[in-house]
């Protein structure tokens, strides 16, 4: 895994992946096919994408029993993805049992695929944590909570927002993945995100990865928009 930024193919078919991948004209980049591509298309889709060169963050966030989720991934494994990830919610038995699954199912010869497990969703505030979930410590104390967790079972990272990945660095270690969505250019729409961030702080915060999605999916020249972000990801005034 070699470039910063992962874009999420947000779409509904593989018609839609099909057309927007062309446009980048036979570059390699690294993209996450979540629940709404992959229910939507199944397996192929990830087949499809790995043919055409590019990595593939497999983002279904398993969350259930540690057997059910080791079953699962031994399955997922066959898929060859780059990345797949969990709920870090699902605790410690849960996590290790993801990592069986995936050694289980990697072949012989293959290198499994990165686990990493969420924290909290970056469209969580801290009111609805406390409200919803009944975590009355702070937002950031919990990430960290969950990211020590995560470490703790033998993942590769975690899932946070990048007004997180700072002191999980710091407390975890720079070879601790920190996966971060929310990521957007200054004179973009938040959306349903509400812990954001533009590339200059997720930089300057030493995340492993930006995850972006709409900035880039629904521009009128997602070329140009990508550009900017690997501009801005090194600190080049746009």
């Amino acid at each position: 895994m070699k470039t910063p930024i992962i874009i999420a193919l947000d779409f509904a078919s593989k018609e839609e992946v099909s057309r927007f991948l062309d446009r980048f004209k036979g570059e390699k980049l690294f993209v996450k096919v979540g629940m709404e591509l992959f229910y939507q298309e199944g397996p192929s889709i990830v087949h499809d994408i790995k043919e055409k060169g590019h990595q593939i963050f497999l983002d279904l966030k398993l969350h259930d029993i540690p057997n059910t989720v080791k079953s699962a991934m031994k399955g997922l494994a066959k898929l060859q993805c780059d990345l797949v990830n969990v709920h870090a919610a699902g605790g410690q038995e849960m996590m290790m049992a993801a990592l069986e699954g995936l050694d289980q199912g990697t072949q012989a010869g293959q290198k499994r695929p990165f686990c990493i497990a969420v924290t909290q969703l970056t469209s969580t505030s801290e009111e609805q944590m406390k409200k919803e979930q009944l975590i009355q410590v702070p937002l950031e104390e919990s990430v960290l909570h969950y990211a020590k967790l995560t470490k703790q079972s033998g993942l590769d990272g975690v899932v946070c927002s990048t007004h997180e990945a700072a002191i999980i660095r710091q407390a975890l270690g720079n070879e601790f993945l920190t996966v971060t969505p929310g990521i957007r250019l200054k004179e973009d729409a938040v959306g349903d995100q509400k812990r954001v961030a533009t590339p200059d702080d997720a930089r300057k915060a030493g995340v492993s990865y930006m995850v972006v999605g709409r900035s880039i999916t629904r521009s009128e020249n997602p070329v140009e928009s990508y550009q900017k972000f690997i501009q801005a990801w090194e600190g080049v005034q746009l």
